[in-house]
């Protein structure tokens, strides 16, 4: 089973908010996932992220992968400081 910090898409339309999940990499965007470990609300100037950084590092550790967007987002806040 591989798996992916990834996001998952809520709220309303043209109105985005994103769950930070760990999930299955054969689920559904938005369906089954294994623990929600953030948020990301793009809409506002700067966009907000709040992250449980200890869980992320968690899973990190355990072999998840990232998505590109997520791998960003970890960056900014200064989880993920690999350079690939």
């Amino acid at each position: 089973m591989a798996v992916k910090i990834r996001l998952a898409r809520h709220g309303a339309k043209k109105r985005p908010f994103y769950r930070i999940v760990v999930a299955n990499s054969e689920s559904p965007r938005d369906g089954k996932f294994i623990e929600t470990v953030g948020t990301y609300n793009p809409l506002p100037d700067p966009a907000e992220v709040s992250l449980k950084s200890d869980r992320v590092k968690h899973w990190l550790g355990r072999g998840a992968v990232p998505t590109h967007t997520v791998k960003s987002l970890l960056k900014k806040e200064g989880i993920f400081a690999n350079s690939t």
